[in-house]
């Protein structure tokens, strides 16, 4: 995983050669006359491209008045068909049967592509002759959310009536133009040219002038408008009119038929009196929870949002409290440790078979240890950049929201964003894009050799044993099945970073990728678990990046706006990250030789049965597990202050600084004669009761002792609870003591379906209970039962967000994958997660009475 490394740039860029316009003076083209059947963009012709049509300023003007005059005629009309009748026609919809409903869609929009998303759909299947397939395809790429899949769902039609009936068309303006994106990009469609005009449509409050054509020496700002992209030039503007105008006839024509009983000429006489509008169905409740993926198939058929800022704060908290926790985790749990380390080692390239059907040299005797050095490397360096990034990302949206707020009456859709608001979105926007290089990169290295997909992939013979270089292709003479192409597909444009993501964009490609793995059970057979994460993890900057891309009308300019930036922020950047380049170039698999007998989990020294009943001999497997790990980390952060240097302001220094418990493992203690019931209330009683605090582990200028040695110096600690995250008392010379009272934690009544869950999630071996695995579903509903409300995002990822709860933090956790069932041992670190995030423990949860 490495961010650090700058990202493709596809954008076009004038001061370089660009031999297919070789000949064309563009900055000429306007003053010339092309009546005499010549054309400008003859060059594009001769190339195979599809050449924009040349209007004259009268032309254009006529086209947009007409066409903005018909548009709002319609909206007009369908505006007054809903005052009268929204409520009847949301009932009789929701009544019809799919076969009814698309009888009536197909009668008012014949041909109506049968798929999601059909511009994606043809550019996928057709990218190499879009051109000669424009005229064909011209309707999918700009009416790309009018197809028989989506609006076939009884909660859709009745979103776009309401959305577009109650909302004036200058509110949908810039989202109509930006659902256009893929088909411009492409040049499946090709917008008229006509210079030094521009097309007003966005903020237009009269309807006078909407669709009005303003020369730029017409109007002081008109340059400006268009210079910014807060207005639009002439092609686009009359694309825009040309969808709006179709669209509202759609839906006037969907309307009569529905209301089929009322003459047409009746639907808004004063014999149907204005009425209340209707409440829409809300999906979530439907469903029981919020769904990403749900919320951004309606996003076509709802009123366009705002840039919501403080959902993606929130995003981006729970996200780095994860990348907390797993860094927490690595160094807590040895089992944990030791999986995380495994599950690395089987998503190497390494472990695919050569052309000859050979094993790679790594994994056999004697070069064993060049294998496990990579994947210890590996393991130590996606916990700290994860950490580091998301970190900044999150402090980077605490400032923007802040910005949001302190400008929020300076913001207007005619007015420039404020500068310092403006400067740090395209900041936060290049981080984006920078941390999407992670996720990426490792999806490029581990999804093809994950234990699913290592029958469709080998690699070439390797020049030594030592080579880190790995070449794979696919298997010759394997043919994969629709269902695999398309998610290979989608995993390539994404890891690639090629022109194909460039013109369709991350979301849209993560969109696709979510809906195909909902829908096919041969693609989820295909992800591992690890993958799965991968993509969740990635779901998250997209998401990120979608908000910023919806920011009408000034989203469109951000690209503009970035030029004279663009080499600042990357400096910045660069300078932000000489941190994680230093422990880059620390963590070589020639350095990281000296970790390898400490971190290898393939002699069981982690081995750690948290799940079986506490003896003697348990217990000591528990503390040895312990001990080893200790002694790992221990070289480990010798290693980097050795190599890296300070890491003093890192998030990893923050967190490690923290008064954060680490939960270790007492001495045995046999019992007394005839107290066996009370076996786990002795000194031994779980692997919990020893709590010690990290900072007096790993931090400080000198290597810290091997964990005997410290368990030996060191008095056990109890823990005390606070309503949010766990404290201890202070350690001398380290934390100053923590003047507040202690406060009790809060009791959960709740069903007998969560408590069950509770009680696994935080099992204790001398309670009448039972170890076993958690149905996804049930632990979903035991965080709502606390007062969490649930969120699927993409991928694996779950987002709960506290809505009764006297803390703000909220968590993410992974579903699992491909089973729906949550292992014990998982179960038991989600409980320790709920245990550090929030002081929870199983004496809190209590069965309601009936």
């Amino acid at each position: 995983m490495n961010p650090l490394l700058p990202l493709a740039n596809h954008q076009f860029n004038p001061f370089e050669p660009h031999p297919e316009l070789d000949g064309v003076d563009v900055g000429d083209l306007q003053s010339k006359d092309w009546s005499n059947g010549s054309h400008p963009f003859g060059v594009f012709s001769s190339k195979g491209m599809a050449a924009p049509q040349i209007m004259r300023p009268a032309q254009a003007r006529c086209e947009a008045a007409e066409r903005a005059a018909r548009l709002l005629a319609k909206h007009c009309l369908l505006h007054a068909i809903l005052d009268r009748h929204e409520a009847v026609i949301q009932k009789r919809w929701y009544k019809k049967t799919r076969a009814q409903r698309l009888a009536i869609l197909l009668k008012a929009w014949p041909g109506m592509p049968t798929t999601h998303r059909p511009d994606f759909a043809a550019f996928r299947q057709n990218a190499t002759r879009m051109n000669s397939l424009a005229v064909q395809l011209r309707g999918s790429f700009i009416w790309p959310y009018i197809n028989q899949e989506d609006l076939a769902n009884p909660k859709t039609l009745p979103l776009l009536l309401n959305a577009r009936g109650r909302n004036h068309p200058t509110v949908f303006a810039a989202a109509d133009g930006e659902a256009m994106h893929l088909g411009k990009v492409s040049m499946a469609i090709v917008p008229i040219f006509l210079n030094e005009h521009v097309m007003m449509l966005n903020g237009v409050t009269r309807d006078a002038d909407y669709g009005k054509l303003i020369n730029w020496d017409e109007h002081d700002d008109a340059f400006d408008w268009m210079d910014t992209r807060k207005q639009f030039l002439p092609g686009e503007g009359l694309l825009i009119l040309e969808a709006q105008e179709r669209l509202l006839d759609f839906l006037v024509q969907c309307c009569r038929q529905v209301l089929h009983d009322i003459p047409s000429d009746q639907l808004v006489s004063d014999a149907y009196p204005s009425q209340p509008e209707p409440p829409l169905k809300d999906t979530s409740a439907a469903i029981g929870f919020t769904s990403l993926a749900v919320m951004a198939e309606e996003a076509p058929y709802r009123v366009p949002q705002d840039l919501d800022l403080e959902k993606i704060e929130t995003l981006l908290a729970a996200r780095k409290a994860l990348a907390e926790d797993h860094a927490w985790a690595l160094r807590e749990d040895p089992g944990y440790f030791a999986d995380h380390v495994l599950e690395m080692r089987d998503h190497r390239q390494e472990m695919l078979k050569d052309v000859h059907g050979n094993v790679h040299p790594t994994l056999k005797t004697p070069h064993e240890g060049i294998l496990w050095n990579r994947v210890i490397g590996s393991v130590l360096l996606e916990a700290q950049f994860q950490l580091e990034l998301f970190s900044e990302l999150h402090r980077q949206a605490q400032q923007l929201h802040a910005l949001q707020r302190q400008y929020a009456a300076q913001i207007s859709p005619r007015e420039d964003l404020p500068e310092p608001y403006l400067a740090a979105i395209l900041k936060f926007r290049h981080y984006l894009n920078q941390m999407a290089k992670g996720p990426t990169n490792q999806l490029k290295i581990a999804f093809v050799a994950s234990p699913p997909m290592r029958a469709f992939f080998i690699r070439d013979v390797p020049i030594s044993a030592s080579s880190s270089k790995i070449n794979t292709r696919s298997l010759p003479g394997l043919k994969m099945d629709k269902v695999t192409g398309q998610l290979l597909w989608l995993l390539w444009t994404l890891w690639e970073d090629g022109y194909d993501l460039f013109l369709c964009r991350m979301p849209a490609v993560v969109d696709e990728l979510d809906r195909l793995l909902k829908a096919e059970p041969r693609a989820r057979e295909l992800v591992s678990p690890y993958t799965a994460r991968l993509i969740g993890e990635l779901s998250i900057v997209a998401e990120c990046l979608r908000q910023l891309d919806i920011y009408q009308p000034w989203a469109n300019g951000f690209e503009n706006a970035l030029v004279h930036r663009e080499d600042a922020i990357k400096r910045e950047f660069a300078e932000r990250t000489a941190s994680e380049a230093r422990v880059l170039a620390a963590l070589h698999e020639d350095n990281v030789a000296v970790l390898r007998p400490f971190g290898d989990p393939s002699d069981n020294k982690f081995e750690y049965p948290v799940g079986k009943r506490l003896n003697k001999a348990n217990v000591d497997k528990l503390r040895a597990a312990e001990a080893h790990l200790d002694t790992f980390w221990a070289k480990a952060d010798e290693l980097i202050r050795a190599k890296a240097g300070s890491q003093n302001g890192t998030a990893l220094q923050r967190l490690l600084s923290q008064p954060r418990l680490l939960q270790r493992t007492p001495e045995w203690v046999e019992p007394a004669a005839g107290a066996k019931a009370n076996l786990g209330r002795t000194a031994a009683a779980s692997s919990d009761a020893l709590s010690e605090q990290l900072s007096t582990v790993h931090l400080g200028p000198e290597p810290p002792s091997a964990r005997r040695e410290v368990l030996a110096a060191e008095p056990a600690k109890t823990k005390a609870k606070t309503r949010g995250a766990p404290r201890t008392p202070s350690v001398p010379d380290v934390h100053e003591a923590d003047p507040r009272p202690v406060e009790p934690q809060p009791r959960f009544t709740v069903d007998a379906r969560a408590l069950k869950v509770f009680r696994i999630i935080f099992f204790d071996p001398t309670a009448n209970t039972s170890p076993g695995e958690v149905a996804w579903l049930d632990f979903v509903h035991a965080l709502k039962a606390t007062g969490f409300a649930a969120q699927k995002l993409y991928g694996s990822v779950w987002h709960f967000q506290p809505t009764s709860l006297d803390v703000e933090r909220s968590i993410q956790f992974h579903e699992p994958h491909p089973r729906n069932k949550i292992p014990f041992l998982i179960a038991r670190r989600h409980g320790r997660r709920l245990t550090r995030a929030y002081g929870w423990h199983g004496d809190m949860f209590l069965l309601q009475s009936k």
